[in-house]
């Protein structure tokens, strides 16, 4: 049960309703719970829910590869919401086995996102362990602009996993 109390999608904002609206429109998010929850604050609520925007519907990071980092930080910060949820049309269940596997080298990956889940993976996990080594694979595929959105995208999805899980604000409840 969500452990914070929501506030029913009807008694939103106009602005933070409508931003909710397209982001369910969009796909860009995984249930409207965390953002019922957010919506105590609701100027924050859209500070958020525009970055979110940035990134889903104006980034320079293709859709598959930011989709993959996502469900990659989904399963280490275990939000259900976020592991549920599906962004890409373009990642099929063959990736999401491989993401389970817990190797993001997998040969199943392209060169690219192979660089990028071993990033995210670290970063989420052992932020100390990201060199210099890493930043060069990166540099190999993506640009300084792309490795910026890589690294806020990331902590991004790390911060909102984390927070939905320990809100426990993944379960639909009745409006």
């Amino acid at each position: 049960m969500v452990r914070l109390p929501l506030v029913p999608l009807a008694d939103l904002s106009a602005p933070l309703g409508a931003a909710v609206q397209r982001g369910v429109d969009t796909r860009m998010l995984s249930s409207t719970v965390p953002v019922q929850v957010w919506a105590h604050r609701p100027q924050a609520a859209l500070a958020w829910l525009a970055l979110l925007d940035q990134f889903h519907n104006h980034g320079v990071l293709d859709a598959r590869l930011r989709e993959l980092v996502r469900l990659r930080i989904a399963s280490i910060t275990q939000c259900q919401a976020c592991q549920l949820a599906r962004k890409s049309d373009r990642v099929d269940a063959q990736d999401i086995e491989a993401l389970n596997c817990l190797q993001p080298g997998s040969e199943h990956f392209t060169p690219p996102e192979r660089a990028a889940l071993t990033y995210a993976q670290l970063f989420a996990t052992d932020p100390h362990a990201v060199d210099a080594h890493h930043f060069a694979a990166l540099d190999l595929y993506f640009s300084t602009e792309e490795v910026v959105e890589l690294q806020m995208f990331c902590a991004l999805m790390l911060a909102g996993g984390r927070m939905t899980l320990v809100q426990q604000a993944y379960e639909e409840q009745p409006q």
